[in-house]
């Protein structure tokens, strides 16, 4: 699909209006960290299956990937988002004035557990454990069979992952919480100069981790899908030439 120019923007024909704001709200300051095409229709998926529920997100940015979760929440849904950053916030609170179930709020990303638990939490601006930050408790921002969708992680190309030459802690965090059920998602190729750490890995932003809440409790077969999954973590053996 080729991009449609207009003036600053070059944007996909099918972009939602409200995305269409946010994506030249972000070109004209030059913002150039908003999700991709690819991963915004992976969040409108997601946020269609919430209704009347609650969704929320870490980092509004210029609000592209807010409008994207906007664009597909359910009836009756209401959508959060928040951002530290007040040019930012002023820019996305104009996107999104006149959307009555969206609201941006003006915080750190922790400010965002006033109004927890979600149905759908985005984390895009804080929560996801990288550097020295602690991530967040999922039993304490997702409701039961909530999903959590992590960004911004360089492409996994072996087991155990690796980041820099050391173990991906944040990435293993997530993949092996006893909480929840986690698959990588990839979304689009990205050329190897550009990982990890350049502004390209930002543009191209590879996948998502999507993660489902999965409380021994209330889902009786958590602890086998959790056996299965940690089954994983030696290298699989080579297989045969044409082998199944």
């Amino acid at each position: 699909m080729h991009p449609v120019r207009s003036g600053e923007d070059a944007l996909e024909p099918d972009l939602p209006e409200l995305v269409r704001r946010a994506v030249r709200a972000a070109h004209r300051a030059g913002f150039d960290r908003s999700c991709l095409p690819a991963q915004g229709r992976l969040l409108r998926l997601l946020a269609a299956g919430v209704h009347g529920g609650a969704i929320g997100e870490t980092g509004t940015g210029f609000g592209v990937g807010l409008a994207w979760l906007a664009a597909g929440a359910g009836p009756g849904t209401t959508v959060v988002s928040v951002e530290r950053d007040a040019d930012r916030l002023a820019a996305a609170s104009e996107v999104f004035a006149g959307v009555p179930n969206v609201t941006v709020r003006h915080g750190d990303w922790t400010d965002l557990a006033a109004v927890a638990p979600f149905d759908l939490l985005v984390l895009d601006g804080g929560g996801q454990g990288k550097s020295a930050e602690p991530p967040l408790e999922p039993r304490r921002w997702l409701r039961p069979w909530g999903t959590l969708v992590v960004d911004d992680f360089t492409p996994m190309t072996s087991w155990p992952p690796t980041y820099g030459g050391a173990p991906d802690t944040a990435r293993l965090h997530w993949l092996r919480h006893p909480d929840l059920l986690a698959t990588e998602l990839r979304l689009a190729p990205v050329p190897p100069r550009s990982w990890p750490g350049s502004r390209g890995r930002r543009r191209h932003r590879e996948r998502d981790l999507e993660l489902r809440a999965a409380r021994p409790a209330l889902h009786p077969d958590a602890a086998a899908v959790r056996a299965d999954h940690r089954g994983h973590d030696r290298q699989p053996e080579p297989r045969a030439p044409g082998g199944p």
